[in-house]
């Protein structure tokens, strides 16, 4: 997968994309991001990105040419790319848009900072617009990073155990289970008998029965577009009846 990344603080990524899953992704050269300093569109000699509205008001909004520019530029390199605007306005980013996006093979990220961008560019060069939360951010770039972790774990070979992904909060809808290490008891606190049994049957039965009471009782609202079997529907019915007779 190829990811793009269009900012005016290139080295806001320096550190995260060095660390972890994402380095080894690219390393095996399963992920391809590159960080471009939008500055380098510019063609004035003080580099400005940005400039005050029209009709008056507080604040700066970045200049439609250099990002015209930008992403004109990179649209030659990967023609097939999506451009993405990072912004309040979009799509709240969750596991169904990390599926959806995570399907299409380049993506170029727009970083907004100040009041955000000229609408021009929305207009005529944004393909999507995603938001991280109903939330002000400095700009862009962390919700960038957002992305680029999300979209990075399901990419093949870049999780080393890919079990590990399909288990993750979300991932089916669900809230994740419960998780125990060593030691086997910590401060009064000891691990449930059926992690210890090596019984895996009643190991995945507990698990999935977890994940079902910790949305149940943190996210009940996603159960409603979740992938549940009979046997779910099943055990939900257990654990609200569980909590009626709770006093």
């Amino acid at each position: 997968m190829r990811l793009d990344v269009v900012t005016i603080f290139p080295e806001f990524f320096a550190s995260p994309l060095e660390e972890s899953i994402i380095r080894r992704g690219r390393e095996r050269g399963l992920l391809d991001i590159r960080v471009h300093d939008l500055r380098g569109w510019t063609t004035d000699r003080h580099k400005v990105t940005d400039d005050a509205p029209y009709g008056g008001g507080v604040g700066m909004v970045m200049k439609p040419e250099p990002i015209f520019a930008a992403v004109e530029a990179l649209k030659e390199q990967s023609p097939e790319a999506a451009t993405v605007l990072l912004t309040p306005q979009g799509r709240v980013w969750n596991q169904a848009l990390v599926r959806e996006f995570g399907a299409r093979p380049a993506l170029i990220l727009l970083c907004g900072r100040y009041e955000g961008v000229d609408e021009r560019v929305r207009e005529a060069l944004v393909d999507e617009e995603v938001s991280i939360g109903d939330y002000v951010l400095a700009g862009g770039e962390t919700a960038a990073m957002v992305l680029i972790e999300t979209l990075a774990r399901q990419v093949p070979g870049v999780v080393g155990q890919a079990e590990s992904v399909s288990q993750d909060s979300f991932f089916a809808g669900l809230l994740d289970h419960p998780h125990y290490t060593r030691p086997a008891e910590f401060r009064g606190r000891a691990v449930p008998e059926v992690l210890l049994s090596g019984d895996h049957a009643a190991i995945v039965r507990w698990r999935r029965r977890e994940a079902l009471r910790h949305t149940l009782c943190k996210r009940p609202d996603l159960l409603a577009n979740a992938e549940l079997s009979p046997e779910d529907l099943r055990l939900l019915a257990e654990l609200r009846a569980e909590d009626a007779e709770r006093p």
